[in-house]
């Protein structure tokens, strides 16, 4: 293949064209971006604090820093409530003016203006209605993405690097060390995680860090093996046994020559880990052993659902943003499976 310019692309270039070409993983891929993208803004776009206050020509950031009710003329030492008509009447008199941001809901905030029992069921005020607490499912749902997302890099990012570092190690040294670690992963992968996850639940304070830890300590183990594989391959290869005859230190013939070669698989299984860590947060905040009840959570979500089947807002917009998501992730790793399939033209 040859580029207009009359230079030949790279494989890079030729792996990026095949995604292009498979449009469902590459509308995917914009879709899961835009979304992400906006979820990171979620204080801007749901809060129940104004964007931005003119008040007496000087500018206050009440989403970003907590102002006191006198610092607009009010009487109490507390933070204003902006939702309060009294605070509100302060606030906009006379030339000074408001931004809030499109939805005046926060994950936290409770609709005690609503006069149906909760959970409520969607109205103009709370778009998808609220939770048994009274808190906007919309906010929550956006900010329980954003969580999920980020909970899921992390833990992949925590994953790839400890079964890359282990994988590694056991392909190329092979012999002993591959049989003894070998022998190690069998017994770790048969401990039961489930209840590992239950027994450090109940001794210590439940929290995304600790999550995090515990999933990283089992998360490794499946992308190590094809690491292992891919060097057990290529640590005979003639030019890899150049490399060592010119003198070059083990971690540098694993890192400048056998690992770019062997994360095809790496790559290529990314969106199927990140796709099972959210699901995996989402379980067992269902269950209750996973993030603090008050932090937004798709499980935490259909939890309630389950608790109140009437109403079907709660158990319905998390199973649509959920399964939107993995859907999503799905399609983006099929496309690059087949765009890192060198087989291909």
């Amino acid at each position: 293949m040859v580029m207009d310019n009359n230079t030949y692309l790279t494989p890079n270039q030729r792996s990026w064209l095949r995604f292009k070409a498979n449009r469902r993983g590459y509308i995917s891929l914009w879709l899961f971006s835009i979304l992400f993208v906006l979820s990171l803004f979620s204080e801007v776009l749901f809060n129940d604090k104004p964007l931005l206050v003119n008040y007496q020509d000087e500018y206050y950031f009440p989403f970003m820093v907590s102002y006191p009710e006198t610092t607009f003329g009010g009487d109490f030492e507390t933070e204003a409530d902006y939702a309060d008509e009294y605070v509100r009447e302060l606030i906009t008199r006379g030339d000074n003016w408001v931004i809030d941001p499109p939805v005046q809901f926060s994950y936290n905030t409770i609709n005690f203006m609503t006069d149906a029992a909760n959970p409520a069921a969607p109205s103009s005020h709370n778009l998808f209605g609220t939770d048994d607490r009274g808190r906007d499912v919309f906010a929550r749902l956006v900010y329980g993405f954003r969580l999920s997302v980020l909970f899921a890099f992390a833990l992949t990012a925590v994953g790839v690097l400890i079964g890359i570092i282990m994988g590694a190690i056991q392909g190329y040294f092979s012999g002993k060390t591959d049989l003894f670690m070998q022998r190690i992963i069998e017994v770790w992968s048969s401990m039961p995680e489930l209840y590992l996850l239950i027994i450090f639940a109940s001794i210590f304070q439940p929290s995304i860090w600790l999550l995090i830890i515990l999933l990283s300590m089992f998360g490794w183990m499946g992308l190590s093996d094809y690491v292992r594989a891919e060097f057990l391959r290529g640590r005979n290869m003639d030019y890899v046994r150049a490399a060592r005859a010119m003198g070059l230190s083990n971690f540098a013939i694993m890192r400048h020559h056998l690992l770019p070669n062997s994360l095809t698989p790496v790559i290529t299984f990314l969106p199927f880990r990140i796709s099972g860590s959210i699901l995996a947060l989402t379980s067992l905040d269902f269950l209750g052993l996973g993030v603090p009840p008050t932090t937004p959570s798709l499980g935490e979500l259909l939890s309630q659902g389950k608790e109140n089947i009437e109403a079907w807002w709660l158990s319905l917009g998390a199973f649509v943003v959920l399964v939107g998501t993995l859907m999503l992730l799905i399609f983006i790793g099929e496309a690059l499976r087949e765009a890192m399939d060198t087989r291909r033209n």
